[in-house]
Order: C-alpha cells, then structure tokens, then sequence
C-alpha cells in the first residue's frame, strides 16, 4: 500500500468542513463509498448519501450500498431514478450520461433543498478528467462539486485510504451501470439491460470478478480482468456458454484485448 500524503488527507477534509451540510450521490462504488466515509467522519448527520436504484442499476449493487452506508454509520436514502423514460438517454447518443446525470442530480438538488444541505457532491477524482464523460456537463450546469478532485485525489489515492480506512470497497472493481454495455445507437430497453444483468451475474456466480459484457445484438461480448481468460476459455468455458446463452444471447464471444475503461467510445 503506498502511503497517502497527510496533506492530501487534510485538504478533503476542509473543503468538506467548509461545505457545512451535503448530499452524495453514493452507488456504493470505490469513489462514492470513501467520500461517503470521509463526508459522515467531518459532518456527521449533516451529510445524506442517496442511491439511485433503476433497471440499470443491478440489485447486488444496491444491497452492497445498503450494508456499507450501514457500517459507515451514515445518513441513507434509496430513490428511484427514471432515466429509461427519457427518449433522449433510450436512443443512446454520445451525450447519453449527460441526460441520465442531469435526470439524477436534479433529484440530488431537490433532495439538498428540502434537507438544507447546500451542496450535491458526485465521487469524481482526477483521473476522471481523460476519459469521455459527458455526465460531467449536467454536473456542471447543477453546481455539483466533486471534493476528491479538488483535492487531487487519483484512483490510487482513494484505493489506498480506503484500505487504510478498513473500507471493503478498497480493491472492488470498476463498475458502470449496465447502459455502458450498448454501442451508441443501439436503443437500450428495460428487456436488453435485463438480458445484460443475467449474463453478468450468472458469470460472477462461476467466480470472476471484473466482467463486462457488451451487448452486440445477439453475440455477447465478454470483457473479462487478464488473470480470468484462462478460467472462461478453459475449465469454465462451457459453463460460460451456457449461462450467457440462457440469459438470451445466441453467440458468445470472448473479447482478448479484456476490460478496459471506456471500450465503448473506441
């Protein structure tokens, strides 16, 4: 574990002092889950963290938020949020997460409103800044701050402390919610991002861990961490097979260049 400057540290923890009350948008992801823990130590009840559950958000997903704002000891609250029913985030253009973001934070602000918390806050970090991320647009256009970039925390940043943290979330996998999954222009349907979520979690019941699969019609394309490949092309394989094949795809597909972020916009 590298050791985390103490400056670092000090810095998150005044510009989240200074905040005075906040709201976060908490998927219970690596980012979220640290300025969750980091936002209840520094303001106690005057920080609300919000899940927004959907159908592309899966369940395991939500119950793992519920039990670490639960060991957090924090402030709560489930919402649904409705980015299926915007033509605009259905029709998945390039711009799709600004739509669905913009939906999300504009329930994020209400929620500030009514608790009088004046600030929304997302878990973006620094090295958020290279990737494609049209999300960041309605975050800007609804005042949304994101404390671990300002200050200047890396991903690695915030995996170290949250091991030093005890935070179980230090070494859990990326995840997207399972919009990701569609090529732009390919409409996303609540029945494709159900058909998505059952091969994904059929795979993680045999055992791996960092899984994408990407829905191409009626090949699924599968995204798997380098150490995985062997498992899915060898013992696994027709397990692999049969269990993406009866989540509703005809052909199965093993991508070798594995997961990477932001495959999508390649």
């Amino acid at each position: 574990m590298n050791v985390l400057p103490q400056e670092k540290i000090d810095k998150l923890r005044t510009i989240l002092a200074d905040m005075g009350g906040c709201v976060i948008g908490f998927s219970g992801g690596v980012d979220s889950t640290l300025l969750f823990a980091m936002a209840t130590e520094v303001l106690g009840n005057q920080a609300l963290a919000v899940t927004a559950t959907s159908k592309t958000y899966p369940e395991r997903e939500l119950n793992e938020a519920r039990e670490l704002a639960e060991r957090i000891g924090g402030r709560h609250l489930v919402i649904v949020s409705e980015e299926l029913d915007l033509p605009e985030f259905r029709d998945n253009p390039r711009n799709r997460c600004y739509y669905c973001k913009r939906e999300l934070f504009g329930k994020l602000r209400a929620i500030a409103d009514r608790e009088g918390l004046k600030h929304v806050l997302d878990g973006t970090n620094s090295d958020d800044a290279g990737d494609h991320r049209p999300g960041r647009k309605a975050a800007e256009e609804l005042n949304v701050r994101s404390p671990l970039e300002e200050a200047g925390f890396t991903k690695q940043d915030i995996r170290d402390l949250s091991r030093g943290m005890m935070l179980p979330t230090w070494d859990k996998p990326a995840f997207a919610c399972l919009s990701s999954r569609f090529p732009y222009g390919t409409a996303i349907t609540p029945e494709r991002v159900g058909q998505v979520g059952r091969a994904e979690e059929s795979l993680r019941g045999l055992g791996f861990r960092t899984v994408r699969v990407r829905y191409h019609g009626t090949v699924a394309r599968i995204e798997l961490g380098e150490s995985e490949f062997e498992l899915a092309a060898g013992a696994l394989r027709n397990d692999v097979v049969r269990l993406v094949k009866a989540a509703g795809f005809t052909y199965v597909a093993l991508d070798l260049q594995g997961y990477r972020t932001g495959a999508m916009n390649e």
